[in-house]
């Protein structure tokens, strides 16, 4: 997608402070942290979301990535919150498919203003 800031993180166009690597996914710090450790994980190719008609295999990878980001985050051991918005009712920001893996504290129960 030609204005996908997502997609020019993983192409390498915008540069990012990557946690984890391969080739299919790539995981980063997120720039506006909402907890100590706060990493996005995103597939290389472009999906909109988690509905995208996203391959089982690469939904199985991308999912089994945040154990591995969590151990390198040192948050698998305490513990840590998966999210993934989905549209914008669900508060995607950006319409590229991402897993937030947040952790590093006692989790709030409300992230955030519902409204």
């Amino acid at each position: 997608m030609p204005d996908c800031i997502f997609c020019a993180i993983a192409q390498g166009e915008i540069s990012a402070r990557i946690v984890y690597e391969d080739d299919q996914v790539i995981a980063f710090e997120d720039a506006n942290p909402q907890m100590p450790v706060h990493v996005l994980i995103i597939p290389k190719h472009h999906y909109s979301h988690i509905g995208d008609e996203v391959p089982e295999p690469l939904l199985g990878h991308l999912f089994a990535t945040v154990a591995t980001v969590a151990r390198l985050k040192g948050v698998d051991e305490k513990g840590y919150r998966i999210i993934v918005n989905t549209g914008d009712d669900g508060r995607q920001t950006v319409h590229h498919l991402h897993v937030h893996v947040l952790g590093g504290a006692l989790m709030p129960i409300r992230m955030g203003p519902a409204d």
